[in-house]
């Protein structure tokens, strides 16, 4: 079976097992491979360095925002699965991920999603400090970035407890946010935008356990009335089993 296709379960893995199957997925592969070609593409073009440096900076200050209100408004939104048109893509980027928090093929966004976000973010702020190579600076940045973000969310669930102390704090909020209340803790390795609107909670007693963590509000009723996530996943998880499924169907 090719790497690619292999369910690599992050709560059974070590640390090299989770290095190397990082890098043999696509849109790692992807990420890379598109940085790389911009650097290149900068390192043609550009005239004066400096000038560049701004892009950098204002990318990865921007990113921890546009996360946070991707991620709360949008992926914990409960619109997607409303509509046949975005349920499937919903399900894909963000329903799975929280179904089964330790599968590595869907910790991953999908490509068709990360990738149109990143451009759209970034280029139009690169280019308006330093034009063309500012843009593709600022893309760079940002595909790099999400390489690292992608990194620390799989570190996150992985069967490892890091040294670092920096590591050992975004695994613990971030894991709250998976198994105990997923309406807080929304960014992966920033949190300042959590505690600025209100989303932050530092432990378990911040937050009373929340009864949709698994499912993201996709119950068994909204199941019932917008049946075409629960049709492509053979149902919602209602536990804290991956492999029990409550089957929400017309009949039950």
């Amino acid at each position: 079976m090719s790497l690619w296709n292999r369910t690599h379960n992050l709560d059974r893995m070590t640390l090299p097992e989770l290095v190397r199957a990082f890098f043999t997925y696509p849109a790692i592969w992807t990420y890379l491979g598109l940085s790389a070609v911009s650097v290149a593409l900068i390192l043609r073009w550009m005239e004066q360095p400096w000038r560049l440096l701004p892009a950098v900076v204002v990318t990865v200050l921007v990113y921890p925002l546009v996360w946070y209100l991707l991620h709360r408004y949008v992926l914990h939104g409960r619109y997607l699965y409303k509509s046949r048109f975005t349920a499937s893509s919903w399900k894909r980027i963000h329903f799975d991920h929280h179904q089964d928090p330790h599968n590595l093929r869907v910790l991953f966004g999908a490509l068709y999603t990360t990738l149109p976000t990143i451009a759209i973010v970034t280029l139009p702020v690169g280019y308006a400090i330093a034009g063309p190579t500012g843009a593709l600076t600022a893309f760079a940045t940002g595909l790099l970035t999400t390489v690292f973000y992608e990194f620390c969310h799989c570190v996150q669930h992985l069967n490892f407890a890091p040294k670092s102390a920096f590591l050992q704090r975004i695994k613990k909020l971030h894991l709250q946010h998976h198994f105990h209340n997923e309406q807080g803790n929304y960014g992966i390795t920033n949190y300042a935008w959590d505690r600025l609107l209100g989303t932050y909670y530092a432990t378990v007693r911040d937050l009373p356990k929340s009864a949709t963590v698994f499912n993201l509000g996709y119950t068994e009723d909204e199941a019932l009335r917008y049946p075409w996530v629960a049709a492509q996943s053979q149902g919602t998880r209602g536990d804290g089993n991956p492999r029990r499924f409550r089957v929400a169907s017309s009949e039950n």
